[in-house]
């Protein structure tokens, strides 16, 4: 039997952005990357975000571009959860992360590490043409905003004879 599809959680902000398979176009999306979730109002997971579009995206220029076709960086925010997607056409190399050795030599490779290290969970999926790559946050739950309380006065007095919905004229307040 197969198992339900799960309900499409509503997003509160998306962003989506295709960028050219060259080493400047990794800043680019480290920094807007940035900005978009500190504007979003997680700026304390700011940092982190910018390091994983870095480490994703150069992974994306390195092992996953093909010359004329763009590199997608998407980020989402849910109610609980902040998405960082990174999409590349090459969906015959999946991300393999490898263990950090006592090489001094060796100093690539690690990104995959850090990626993880920082972020709750990461993974990759395949697409009809490629890959997506991504990395995901939980959120502290929001809580919906607590209503003002309606504070009630009398019940509005109609006058006889008056069309429905027409207040009665009020006699002043009495002094003393």
């Amino acid at each position: 039997m197969a198992e339900p599809m799960p309900l499409p959680v509503p997003l509160l902000h998306e962003d989506r952005l295709d960028y050219t398979p060259t080493q400047r176009s990794v800043p680019l999306a480290r920094r807007r990357a940035a900005r978009l979730v500190t504007e979003w109002g997680q700026p304390e997971i700011a940092g982190d975000v910018a390091l994983v579009v870095s480490e994703l995206m150069t992974n994306a220029l390195l092992h996953g571009s093909v010359q004329g076709r763009l590199i997608r960086v998407r980020v989402t925010l849910g109610d609980r959860i902040l998405r960082v997607e990174v999409s590349d056409p090459r969906g015959e190399r999946p991300p393999r992360p490898r263990p950090a050795g006592g090489d001094a030599d060796d100093r690539f490779g690690r990104g995959l590490l850090l990626v993880g290290a920082v972020a709750a969970r990461w993974g990759w999926e395949p697409r009809t043409v490629g890959k997506t790559v991504y990395a995901e946050w939980d959120l502290p739950g929001r809580t919906p905003p607590t209503p003002e309380p309606v504070t009630a006065g009398p019940p509005p007095v109609f006058a006889a004879g008056a069309a429905k919905g027409t207040p009665a004229p009020q006699d002043p307040p009495k002094t003393a």
